[in-house]
């Protein structure tokens, strides 16, 4: 069994994923996503990207039981977002680069 981290994510964005059209998900720079990014190694416990080999990860459209999901394997970085995907402009963000839509 694979541990994975999975991420709720909106259908708007879930679909654009997986349709290969958006090929980032951002995550704000905040303590939460900085200590669910190092529980998997992306990160140190500062927020200090750690080099690495694409990860897989969960991408779930909404918290249900039966909510849709894919997996994804992404690398992190900080960076800005782009606006239509979502991101503030001018703003930095833990940018999850999504390599490859399984």
């Amino acid at each position: 069994m694979i541990t994975t981290l999975v991420l709720p994510i909106k259908k708007k964005w879930f679909d654009m994923i997986c349709s290969g059209e958006k090929t980032e998900e951002y995550r704000e720079i905040k303590p939460y996503w900085t200590k669910r990014f190092h529980t998997i190694g992306l990160v140190d416990r500062y927020g200090f990207v750690i080099p690495h080999e694409p990860t897989r990860i969960t991408l779930q459209n909404g918290y249900g039981k039966d909510a849709p999901y894919v997996h994804v394997w992404v690398v992190l970085n900080i960076a800005e977002g782009r606006e239509e995907w979502g991101a503030e402009p001018g703003e930095p963000y833990y940018v999850l680069e999504i390599v490859k839509v399984c």
